[in-house]
């Protein structure tokens, strides 16, 4: 475009706004030029300041998609400052229309590079974000949740494909540091995982209570196992030994003592 046909270009876009409001657009685009014909930040800040609601609600609209609004906030008010520099009137374009553009634009590039804790393939990942768009549409079209042959169908995949897509968004964000318990309690992601096992605690009581059944025979032996492991009373115990009841209170007890002798503080176990 020549010099007069851009001018003139940009007279005719200024005659089309002349009746808009004060701040309107045809504001706008006078902002726009001084700023490009003197470099004057100030001025392109103004502009920035007057469309940081649009710069807003572009980020609000990418908001739990792997960014945080902090961030995406950031990256439109960055994507207006550019497209103040790029803007040129002689186009057309309405400079909230190309602003909006090229806001999405930054906003999609920031999620391609950025959202990713593990980052997939690029088709893998540009598969997930349209299906997430297409996900959005035709629920708002059906009223409700899209089939898998629904979206495959949409997209123009596989559903094998439309599943590695939907698998992929796992790899937008990792799991915190810290979590939520039953109780509403924040505790270390960690301890919220694990799993109590009484069996780890007794694992070496098991060990001294084995090495210290070796100093007693088989029947004191047999005896302590009916008794407490097996849970046998000593009635019954008497009945299955064949020895009478007193006589078997008096082997438990001996074994019982012969057990609490002190161990020896060398770490080895006499045996038996």
């Amino acid at each position: 475009m020549t010099g007069p046909e851009r001018s003139g270009a940009v007279a005719a876009r200024r005659r089309r706004f002349a009746s808009g409001p004060p701040g309107g657009d045809d504001d706008t685009l006078a902002l726009i030029e001084r700023y490009q014909a003197t470099g004057d930040r100030r001025l392109r800040n103004d502009v920035v300041e007057r469309h940081r609601g649009l710069a807003e609600r572009v980020a609000r609209r990418y908001q739990g998609r792997g960014l945080a609004l902090d961030d995406l906030r950031q990256t439109a008010l960055l994507a207006m400052v550019r497209a103040v520099d790029r803007f040129d009137p002689a186009f057309g374009a309405s400079f909230a229309t190309f602003v909006g553009r090229t806001i999405d634009g930054e906003m999609k590039r920031a999620l391609r590079d950025r959202a990713w804790t593990v980052r997939p393939p690029r088709g893998v990942q540009e598969r997930h974000l349209l299906m997430r768009k297409r996900h959005e549409e035709l629920t708002h079209r059906l009223g409700r949740e899209p089939t898998l042959q629904e979206l495959a169908s949409a997209l123009d995949l596989a559903v094998d494909e439309v599943l590695d897509a939907i698998e992929a968004g796992a790899a937008r964000n990792g799991a915190g540091l810290t979590r939520v318990d039953d109780a509403g309690e924040e505790v270390d992601a960690d301890v919220a995982l694990a799993v109590h096992e009484v069996g780890f605690e007794r694992a070496d009581d098991r060990v001294i209570v084995d090495r210290l059944l070796e100093r007693l025979d088989d029947r004191q032996r047999q005896i302590l196992v009916l008794r407490f492991y097996e849970g046998l009373d000593q009635a019954t115990i008497g009945q299955r030994l064949g020895v009478s009841q007193s006589y078997l209170s008096r082997l438990l007890r001996r074994a019982l003592d012969e057990l609490r002798e002190p161990v020896p503080t060398g770490g080895e176990l006499p045996s038996a």
